[in-house]
């Protein structure tokens, strides 16, 4: 670095990488890349059980009346989570609460949708905030994901009752969480959504829980455009 010339400044997960530990999209992450992982198809392979801390995606919260213009644009109701043509995870994570989920740096873009969305409706009373450093998003991909989770919260999540799709809120390890299921390329998958000082605690709880099922870290990256996060 020569002289005067300041440092990029790096963002961190409240979650220690695990190592080897790089920078990626301004965001220091692990490198690690777990054995259960096909490289060719950037999925889980078989029953292979993975963790990976996702904090480093884009997270912006909208909040606007049930029922009204806003709500019908986003198109995505209190439960359910499903991507928009642009590749964004749209989840419905309250009554009138909505949670965008897209690749690290997209914040800002989110946002310039969402205050188009709400010009849209002007008589309407919507917000939206960049909550991207202020939460941790951790995902859990494999067959056993069921298994771990039944171990430290007590929702059915069995096909019939959360399917692929489903977005609910609850306590994981007694932390309140955003739990959407978000299957990969057929593999089972989770992502929890929680306050950024709750997240190593609960990616830690995930990884004790996970333990007899042989769980394994696998490190950040990013994904592909138009592809699921």
């Amino acid at each position: 670095m020569s002289d005067g010339q300041l440092a990029q400044p790096i963002a961190r997960s409240p979650i220690a990488p695990a190592p080897p530990v790089t920078v990626l999209a301004g965001w220091e992450v692990s490198g690690r890349r777990a054995s259960a992982i096909t490289e060719a198809a950037g999925a889980a392979d078989g029953p292979g059980l993975t963790i990976t801390d996702y904090t480093p995606m884009a997270k912006v919260q909208l909040r606007a009346p049930v029922s009204g213009q806003a709500a019908t644009a986003v198109g995505v109701r209190f439960g359910r989570a499903a991507r928009d043509p642009a590749g964004t995870l749209v989840v419905g994570s309250g009554p009138g609460e909505w949670l965008l989920l897209a690749a690290p740096g997209q914040a800002p873009e989110l946002l310039s949708r969402l205050a188009s969305i709400a010009a849209q409706a002007p008589g309407e009373h919507a917000t939206w905030v960049d909550l991207t450093h202020g939460r941790a998003l951790i995902r859990l991909t494999g067959s056993s994901a069921v298994k771990v989770l039944a171990r430290i919260c007590g929702v059915d999540l069995s096909d019939e009752i959360t399917p692929d799709g489903a977005a609910f809120r609850t306590s994981v390890a007694s932390v309140a969480t955003d739990i959407i299921r978000d299957d990969l390329n057929g593999a089972l998958s989770y992502l929890l959504h929680c306050e950024r000082s709750s997240g190593d605690y609960l990616f830690s709880s995930l990884l004790r829980a996970g333990a007899d099922y042989g769980i394994e870290i696998d490190g950040f990256r990013l994904p592909p455009a138009h592809a699921p996060l």
